[in-house]
Formats: structure tokens, sequence, C-alpha cells
């Protein structure tokens, strides 16, 4: 029996490529730059977010850190309080995860700030945000889905750029890592750092 024809490996990298120009070309610039304001003015930056999110989150806040910028993750045991004056930084492609529904909960008690990346600006999360950034406006809507993570993850309930060939959501996560990237990329200039300073600051026992 004939198998069915499929996508090259150089095909899929180049589909993936283009929705991740789509959602660049699609983006707030405005709400973009309303994030980096965000982040120059925090006296703290602490990011989360959960399975692959949570990943991109942990870049994100060491490449923060090379910026000599002072950074946590969520739920490290050497991560301090979270006060007044602090940002919490959270990725959530659905903005309806239960754990970061709950972080950002207690950092809108505590008074400090709420970031969101995602691909869904309307969610729970999203109505408690001081700054919202949507990476999904040219994703079709993927409505009743649990807010568990990992039920989601299970049912095969995603909210993915593009999930009829990038399973799992992973477009999401991918474009949020492009994202925080450029994000970077722009601090560095406003900051000033240079290469050297960033060298500096790099991990030297690993």
């Amino acid at each position: 029996m004939q198998q069915p024809a499929c996508y090259s490996i150089v095909d899929l990298m180049e589909m993936m490529a283009e929705r991740i120009g789509e959602a660049a070309r699609s983006l707030n610039g405005d709400d973009a730059a309303a994030f980096v304001d965000e982040l120059l003015v925090a006296r703290r930056v602490y990011v989360a977010g959960a399975g692959r999110s949570g990943l991109v989150a942990r870049a994100f806040a060491m490449r923060l850190r090379h910026l000599g910028v002072e950074s946590f993750v969520v739920g490290e045991t050497i991560t301090p309080a979270l006060q007044e004056g602090d940002t919490l930084v959270a990725f959530s492609g659905s903005g309806e995860t239960n754990s970061i529904v709950d972080y950002c909960e207690m950092v809108r008690e505590i008074g400090g700030r709420i970031c969101l990346i995602t691909a869904t600006p309307a969610s729970r999360i999203g109505r408690m945000a001081n700054c919202t950034v949507n990476l999904g406006n040219h994703a079709p809507r993927i409505g009743g889905m649990p807010g568990r993570y990992e039920v989601r993850q299970l049912t095969g309930q995603y909210r993915s750029v593009a999930p009829a060939f990038a399973p799992f959501g992973t477009l999401f996560e991918m474009t949020a890592l492009v994202f925080s990237d450029a994000v970077l990329s722009a601090m560095m200039e406003l900051k000033h750092c240079s290469l050297e300073e960033i060298k500096g600051r790099l991990a030297n026992i690993q």
C-alpha cells in the first residue's frame, strides 16, 4: 500500500517561518513598545509559563539577566518574594492556564504589574494584565479550552498559530521566542549595552 505523500522537513520549516513572519507583520507595534517600556521601568522582572511556554519564559529571564535586568523565574527555590513595583511577564497562549492565572491574581493583590504574551488577549489573564502583546491575530480561534494546561496537552486542545501542520501549539512558543529575542535586541540598544558587558554576565561555572 502506497504511503500518502507528506511535506518535507524543509517545506515544514519554511511554512513555520512564514507563519512567524505573519505574526510579526500583524503585531501591534504600540503594544510591543509598551511592553518594552514596562520592562525598562520595572524594579524587578519575574517570568512564568507552563510547559513549553515556561521554557520560553526561562530563556527570556536568562537573557534579561545578561542585559543587567534583575529577573527571576516563578517557582524556583531561590526566587525572592515579589513586591510592589515588580513586574510579572506571563507567557500563555490561551491566557487561561490555571496556574498562571493564580500567579497573576497574587501579583495583582500585591500591587505588581502584569504583562501577558499570548495568542488570546480576551482571556482571564488578559483581563488582569496591565500590558498585553497579542501574537495570534492571524490565527483561527479555538473555543472551549479547559484551563488546565495538562488537560489541553492530553486532549489535543491547543491554541496554536497554525495547528493544522504544527501540532502541540508549538508555533505560539516559537513565535513567542522570536518576539522575546527581538525585545531583548531592542532593550540592548536602548540600554546601550555593549557586547563586552553582556559577555561579562554570562555563566562561567557551568
